[in-house]
């Protein structure tokens, strides 16, 4: 095991220059997806975290589910748009440069109808205008050309969703009054991908890129130390931007973990570097 354990550690820290190449990369994107989930560092709980841009997809575990974490994923200055749930931790970007996930708002009205009680009307009204609304989006994908028409209907969706929301904040049940008012106070965040060319309406790409984490979560019940964190972050990110690049994940480790042992430069993982990254400290990969 200890060999095991010396091996994990050399691999993590040849990936650090790597890694931290794509952590730049993130903050300067013009979009990101960000998503997190529960994990245990020696029986304790602590949260991963993934923000998912076009070029890079970059992992972190941390003791907090706060916003301090995603703020240093992408930098307090971060000038992009952010697609997310509604976690609290989400809230310090504007909400004219976010864009809120409507698979999640999909099973929250859902949620209306199954609850039953006043709500119910509210829930299906808004289902109905949701599916309409991803028609049209489905229309767009299929034709790009046909962005303005999906403006215009995209518009009707919107007008008569509001009219839903604000029926909805006069409901006798207070969980859908108090939801519907909480999404009148997000309502630019709902319609960015409508004008914002690139933005997707939900955090798919996120979601996706967590779930080979979660399972791995679930096979190996977490991690035992800050350097086993260490070593999920890097390999967590490097395998999810090889696979955004169509790369091996299996021949880059190896690349650079043999440029590691050798005191070589260590192999960038984006596309046309401009110049290698740094050699990484012998005794690092000894």
């Amino acid at each position: 095991m200890g060999s095991v354990d010396r091996l994990c550690q050399a691999t993590a820290a040849a990936l650090a220059a790597p890694v931290a190449e794509l952590e730049q990369v993130v903050q300067q994107a013009p979009y990101a997806h960000a998503d997190e989930t529960s994990w245990r560092e020696a029986g304790q709980r602590c949260w991963l975290w993934v923000v998912v841009t076009a070029l890079a997809t970059v992992f972190t575990l941390a003791p907090s589910r706060g916003r301090g974490v995603i703020q240093g994923l992408l930098g307090a200055s971060f000038a992009g748009y952010l697609i997310s749930d509604r976690w609290a931790a989400y809230t310090w970007v504007d909400p004219v440069r976010r864009q809120v996930c409507w698979a999640h708002l999909k099973r929250d009205f859902q949620k209306l109808v199954d609850y039953g009680g006043p709500g119910r009307a509210i829930g299906r009204d808004a289902l109905r205008l949701l599916a309409g609304l991803f028609g049209a989006w489905a229309d767009l994908r299929a034709d790009p050309t046909q962005r303005p028409r999906f403006v215009r209907r995209a518009r009707q969706y919107q007008w008569r969703l509001r009219r839903v929301l604000e029926t909805g904040q006069q409901c006798r049940c207070e969980k859908t009054a108090n939801f519907c008012t909480a999404l009148l106070k997000l309502w630019p965040a709902l319609w960015t991908f409508v004008t914002v060319p690139g933005i997707e309406p939900t955090n798919n790409a996120a979601e996706q890129a967590i779930r080979p984490a979660v399972l791995w979560r679930k096979g190996s019940f977490g991690t035992q130390s800050a350097a086993g964190n260490r070593f999920v972050e890097r390999l967590l990110s490097v395998a999810a931007t090889c696979k955004q690049h169509d790369r091996s994940l299996l021949a880059y480790v190896t690349a650079v973990c043999t440029a590691a042992q050798r005191g070589q430069p260590i192999p960038s993982l984006l596309p046309a570097p401009p110049t290698a990254l740094p050699a990484a400290p012998a005794a690092q990969a000894a």
